[in-house]
């Protein structure tokens, strides 16, 4: 699989850097399965987290074979 484009303030990062990123955001969704606090902001925080996590990887997996 080759690592996606990434830019960070105009700044492409290597092949090794995205792919830190697209393991640092994976590892996050696996934390995020036990939540962040079982009070109302919490599970906010713990909805919003996972749905950015979702968006970012279909971004990073589009246009990926």
């Amino acid at each position: 699989m080759e690592e996606a484009d990434i830019f960070i303030n105009g700044v492409k990062l290597t092949p090794a850097q995205s792919m830190t990123v697209r393991v640092a955001i994976s590892s996050l969704q696996m934390s995020l399965q036990e939540g962040l606090g079982d009070d109302e902001h919490g599970r906010a925080m713990t909805s919003r987290y996972q749905k950015a996590c979702r968006e970012i990887n279909s971004a990073i997996l589009r246009n990926q074979a």
